[in-house]
């Protein structure tokens, strides 16, 4: 059994869990198992350091502040390492350069090109336990690049191709993937198998469980991925795969809806009274695309004397920054009556590879959504979620009430 683990930064977060984890993989390896670890920086570092750099110059030369935010995945490998060598395992510590993780050179958001696969494979043939930063490689001109946030995800799934692993785990503060928040839902449970589908539109549509380039490079190469506990290691957490493994997981498998996911990163912005022609949608996007900020729900109607009213979402932190590009375009190339702005909505989304099989899902949605006095502003759709915009204020409300209407209540995490 080969395997890559990869740990987060509350995993790591002090000397008691890097000793936790240690256990972890002390124990995994007395199995027989060829581990390679992937570790994030122990928690809040990051922010730390990029605090400091910003505090230097509020926008940091982004070479050097890669060089700087690396640093934190450094510490924890190397720690890690120390603890494992005193307890006999021939732990080695290795930053992304050391393995050849090569990246193109978009700092603070590279993106991963190769990784040096027979290198380390060699290392774990030869019995050693490579642990390796996650979230950072180098370019080609041998600068340290930095692959955003969730970066360590990836890092693990990309060795896992590499090593030609049988699977990849990746060790969080949480139990696997639930059927909802379970702070919000009290009675929300944990999912035993989701399909890879599944887990690209959660990640998409506001879950913090994966990156979701991690995801796309999982599917890619039939990688599979679990989800599952440092703090409770004997959990089997959550198996993110084509197929349902046993018979045990299809009860699950092929459910229609599979959990309720909520994103309050939302804004919402309507230009009104705008002069209706073709090609309205990609002027008034182009800008915003071009300035990198991704545009979620979209609607155009049609109003009265031939103009058109757009309306559409962003993510909250990126609200003014759109809001600066719109004023520079409203009222001369957009002739725009006037413009909203709202930071004030909420997403709420259904999710389920079921659901292309069931008809009436989205019907029962909005019936509870109604009922309960809930009203929606925007609704997108695939063959596997339906998404609403709400007010904020609502959120917590709406995912009780759908979590119950699809008997999500009802699933035995245990059983299923």
């Amino acid at each position: 059994m080969r395997a890559v683990c990869k740990f987060g930064g509350t995993s790591v977060g002090s000397l008691d869990r890097i000793r936790a984890v240690a256990d972890i993989v002390e124990e995994r390896t007395k199995k027989g198992e060829q581990l390679i670890v992937v570790l994030s920086a122990m928690a809040g570092d990051t922010d730390r350091l990029l605090d400091m750099a910003v505090q230097l110059d509020a926008q940091p030369n982004e070479r050097a502040t890669d060089a700087l935010l690396s640093s934190g995945e450094c510490v924890s490998t190397a720690l890690l390492a120390i603890e494992l060598t005193r307890r006999g395992c021939d732990a080695v510590p290795l930053q992304g350069w050391q393995i050849g993780l090569l990246t193109d050179s978009a700092h603070r958001r590279a993106r991963i090109l190769d990784v040096g696969a027979s290198a380390l494979i060699a290392r774990l043939e030869a019995g050693e336990i490579p642990v390796i930063t996650g979230f950072q490689g180098v370019d080609e001109q041998l600068n340290i690049t930095t692959l955003g946030r969730g970066g360590s995800d990836t890092s693990a799934v990309a060795l896992a191709v590499a090593a030609e692993a049988d699977e990849c785990v990746i060790y969080t503060d949480v139990q696997g993937v639930y059927t909802a928040d379970p702070r919000v839902v009290e009675r929300a449970q944990p999912l035993r198998t989701l399909h890879y589908e599944e887990m690209l539109e959660l990640s998409s549509l506001g879950a913090k469980v994966l990156e979701r380039r991690s995801v796309e490079m999982a599917l890619k190469h039939a990688v599979n991925l679990r989800v599952c506990s440092s703090f409770v290691p004997d959990d089997e957490g959550t198996l993110i795969t084509a197929e349902p493994a046993d018979r045990r997981m299809e009860s699950q498998f092929s459910l229609p809806v599979k959990n309720i996911t909520a994103d309050v990163d939302q804004a919402k912005i309507t230009l009104r009274g705008v002069p209706d022609r073709p090609g309205l949608i990609g002027e008034v996007l182009g800008p915003i695309g071009e300035a990198g900020i991704s545009v979620d729900m979209i609607v155009q109607n049609i109003a009265r004397e031939c103009t058109t009213d757009i309306t559409f979402t962003v993510q909250r932190t990126n609200l003014e920054r759109t809001r600066s590009i719109i004023e520079t375009y409203r009222d001369t190339a957009w002739q725009a009556d006037s413009v909203e702005y709202l930071d004030s909505v909420a997403k709420i989304s259904v999710i389920g590879a079921g659901l292309r099989d069931h008809a009436g899902t989205a019907a029962k949605m909005f019936q509870v959504l109604g009922e309960a006095g809930i009203n929606i502003q925007l609704v997108t759709t695939s063959e596997i979620y339906i998404s609403v915009s709400i007010e904020e204020r609502h959120l917590e409300e709406a995912q009780r009430l759908l979590h119950a209407a699809f008997n999500l209540d009802a699933i035995d995490g245990e059983a299923a």
